[in-house]
This record gives C-alpha cells, structure tokens and sequence, in this order.
C-alpha cells in the first residue's frame, strides 16, 4: 500500500507526499512550500525521491528548486514547469510514472493551465487533480478554452466513481456557496453544503473528496446535465461550463 500524508501549506494549499513503504521512495506532489514539505517529510522520517507536478503556477512548483537542493530529487512535470525549474523527465497526456512497483497514469486536464496533469493510481483508486478540480468546484480558466476543459473534466468524470480525488486547495466552503447559486434544487448538494460548514467549523479538511459525490452535486462536473443546462444555457455541454465558469469569476 501507498501512503498519503495530507498537510495544509501557504494560505490554502494542500501538501501530499507520497510513500512506498517497501522500496522507501517518496513523491512529493507539487511543491507549494518547499520548506513545509522538507519538515513534514523529516516529521515522518521519509527522504522526498521524486517531484511530480500537476501545472506550473508557483503555489505548485515553486519549491522545486529547494527541494532538489535538499534531496536530489527527481522531477516529473509537463514542460511548461520549465519556467520555474528543470526538469527531469517531461510528461504528458498518456505517460505513466511510477514509485516502485506502483504506477501513476498521467491524465491531460489543462483549462486551468495548458499542460494540467493529473496522476491517476488506478490500482489505489486515488488521483491528484491539482487545480483542474475542487470539491464543489474548477480552477479558474487562466490559460484555457470551455471544450478544452469541459474535456479535460470529462476525463475525471470518467475514471470508476469511488476514486478518492486529492485536490489542491480548501475552496470547498466558498465553492458550496455559489454551487447552491447554480443548482439550489440539489437535495444532495444542500447535505454536501451542511457537512461542509460542519467540517470547518471545526476546523477540519474537506479534502480529499470522493468522485462518485461530486458528481452529484459538482455543477461543473454536470454541465451536460439537463437540469444544470435548462437554468445555464448553451447548446453543448462546454458552452453551459463556460456559462457556469463566467458566472463563478463573477461570483
């Protein structure tokens, strides 16, 4: 089995390292605080072997550089890292990394930014979206096009609905906010919203989420969905995305 641990870093970041207990190798996803993630993992007496980025933005990369210098690690990222750090091995949309004897499918979900990847461990039923994806939410569309990431979310709808979805930021309580703005009829999400508010008021994560409750109640996770559609608009399904993308910047 691979462990998790979960750590909050800057103002709103989640830390995730990663460890293969058997061959003592360690992944830190995105490096948000190098100094945060270099004490966590001394906490737990693991040595970080490798970087695997989800997308350039500083609070995802901009440790990297630290790290390395600390560990030697490797580092795994799409290209567009390359305006932080080096890399080590470039990935894309179809590569596969490992930690051990356990794989990582690394999935395109730019929109957010061009390059996004997620890494999907099918075997552990766990995936690191980054900002592709937020309970309750999406990433700002910085760099991206509405079909460019309607499909990139389509993807993570795909992978088997019990996946455990590790996401990059606490937005959850401000994204039930305006997901009951955009589909207040939702019984399943009113419950999510109450839980949530529950979980931060005592200050507890809510992350990682589960794939199969999002899409449930995600509203853009649902743009093809006729209700969603009927109160967004669009003629397709990335156009009503767009609609709800727009409507939350504004929010």
């Amino acid at each position: 089995m691979l462990q998790v641990h979960q750590f909050p870093c800057l103002s709103d970041n989640y830390g995730f390292l990663l460890h293969n207990s058997v061959t003592d190798e360690t992944a830190a996803i995105d490096t948000p605080d190098a100094k945060e993630y270099l004490r966590q993992a001394e906490a737990k007496g693991w040595k970080i072997t490798h970087i695997w980025n989800t997308h350039w933005h500083p609070d995802h990369a901009g440790g990297n550089k630290a790290i390395v210098e600390a560990t030697g690690a490797r580092v795994l990222a799409p290209k567009e890292v390359e305006k932080l750090s080096k890399i080590d091995r470039v990935i894309e949309h179809g590569d596969v990394v490992n930690l051990g004897e356990h794989r990582a499918d690394v999935i395109d979900v730019s929109g957010h930014t061009d390059g996004h990847v997620a890494f999907h461990i099918v075997e552990e039923g766990i995936a690191f979206v980054g900002d592709a994806v937020f309970a309750l939410g999406c990433g700002r569309m910085f760099e991206g096009e509405p079909e460019q990431f309607w499909n990139s979310l389509d993807r993570i709808r795909r992978m088997p609905t019990a996946t455990t979805l590790y996401c990059a930021h606490e937005y959850t309580q401000a994204n039930a906010k305006f997901a009951l703005h955009a589909d207040p009829e939702n019984q399943a999400l009113q419950d999510y919203a109450a839980e949530i508010d529950a979980k931060r008021a005592k200050g507890e994560p809510t992350v990682p989420t589960v794939l199969s409750r999002e899409l449930a109640t995600n509203p853009f996770l649902r743009a093809d969905d006729p209700a969603i559609i009927a109160k967004w608009g669009g003629g397709a399904p990335h156009e009503t995305f767009a609609a709800l993308r727009a409507a939350k910047d504004n929010f």
